[in-house]
């Protein structure tokens, strides 16, 4: 009857036999099911490296950080600075702040150091011009400082160096002519002038000079081919010459 059954049926029993010996190369695992069709023991895989059915997984320790936290350290030394950087834009000016105290009062100071020199003086005598060249000397004083105007010679001697005004007044005589200059030492600065007239009148001249340590300064008359005279009476003073100091030198 054997004989007599289909080939195919025969096969599929031999497979199915318990106890069947392992495929060739592989070793026996007698009694452990198979699946046929996991790929993993598909004929390609027998073939291949003996590698287990299922990937075994690996295995990574996790620590727990905040568990293993230690106490706190102490503090470390202060680091070095560090380079200053750059400068920032300039700010809002702030609000006025409160008055404040009154200081205490300083020092004396020393004596005042400041210098003065100044004189104004008069003639009421008339003159005439007997000479080419007369210097117009004064007998009134208004204020002669310190003595620095020489009354006897009609000049003024400079003892503080620095910038002066000089101010000279003068009365005409009819029909004369009237020439007078403003000196310094030996040199003309300025002049005074009318021409003769039937009419007398006040004529009047300034000067700033610069005047260095006993430089001299006077009034002088100049006779030309006319009489040369100035104005005066014993009752009025027509005549007048005055000069101050502006301010001294720093020497």
């Amino acid at each position: 009857m054997v004989a007599g059954r289909p080939l195919g049926l025969v096969l599929f029993f031999i497979a199915l036999r318990p106890g069947s010996a392992a495929p060739p190369g592989e070793p026996g695992q007698e009694g452990q099911c198979v699946r046929c069709c996991d790929p993993a023991r598909s004929p390609e895989s027998r073939r291949g490296s003996p590698s287990p059915l299922y990937p075994t997984p690996h295995v990574y320790p996790h620590i727990n950080i905040t568990i293993l936290k230690g106490d706190k350290g102490e503090r470390g030394d202060r680091g070095s600075n560090g380079k200053v950087g750059k400068e920032g834009a300039m700010g809002l000016r702030g609000p006025s702040g409160a008055k404040g105290d009154r200081g205490y009062a300083g020092m004396p100071g020393g004596p005042n150091k400041q210098q003065y020199s100044a004189f104004s003086v008069g003639r009421k005598k008339g003159l005439h011009s007997s000479d080419y060249y007369q210097t117009l000397v004064f007998d009134t004083t208004f204020v002669n400082l310190h003595g620095h105007f020489n009354m006897f010679k009609g000049k003024f001697y400079c003892y503080v160096p620095g910038v002066y005004y000089f101010n000279l007044n003068i009365h005409t005589w009819n029909f004369k002519e009237t020439y007078l200059h403003i000196m310094k030492n030996d040199q003309d600065m300025a002049i005074c002038y009318a021409q003769p007239s039937d009419r007398s009148i006040m004529q009047s001249q300034s000067i700033m000079l610069e005047l260095q340590h006993n430089d001299e300064v006077w009034v002088r008359l100049y006779k030309r081919e006319r009489e040369n005279a100035v104005y005066s009476d014993d009752v009025d003073t027509y005549v007048t010459f005055n000069g101050y100091l502006i301010k001294a030198s720093l020497d």
